[in-house]
């Protein structure tokens, strides 16, 4: 399967301005206090009516682990969204087997307007998460 480069996303996002957007995120990779670089990341948004989850970008983590760009000031609605991590991916490019083989983190936006922030620190038996700005 071929993979965009690191941190360039793909579906409805068609260009990346010198802002990461109104929603970021970063991996951590706390077993050995390092970004998690390459990381295949999705964002999906939920259709209230039918509780479907609608893809609205696909990107991979930088050198730095993160993703900017991962939706526009534009796209960003109230509602629910979803980022998933290929989290069992990336620990076996290390040659590691990890207990989640993804992670999956959904949030609530209330107010389109703040800036959102979703780390994930990872390692290969537990994960946490929390809302940053």
């Amino acid at each position: 399967m071929m993979l965009p480069p690191p941190c360039f996303t793909v579906g409805k996002i068609t260009t990346m301005s010198g802002s990461p957007g109104p929603l970021t995120t970063h991996v951590l990779n706390t077993a050995l206090g390092v970004p998690g670089s390459n990381v295949t990341l999705r964002l999906y948004q939920q259709d209230p009516s039918t509780d479907v989850w609608h893809l609205i970008t696909t990107g991979i983590t930088n050198d730095d682990g993160r993703c900017p760009g991962l939706i526009t000031q534009q796209q960003f609605k109230s509602g629910v969204y979803k980022l998933h991590f290929e989290t069992g991916q990336y620990w076996a490019r290390m040659g590691q087997t990890s207990f989640y083989p993804y992670v999956e983190i959904v949030f609530t936006i209330t107010d389109p307007d703040q800036k959102y922030h979703v780390p994930l620190l990872v390692s290969r038996f537990s994960y946490s998460t929390y809302r940053g700005s």
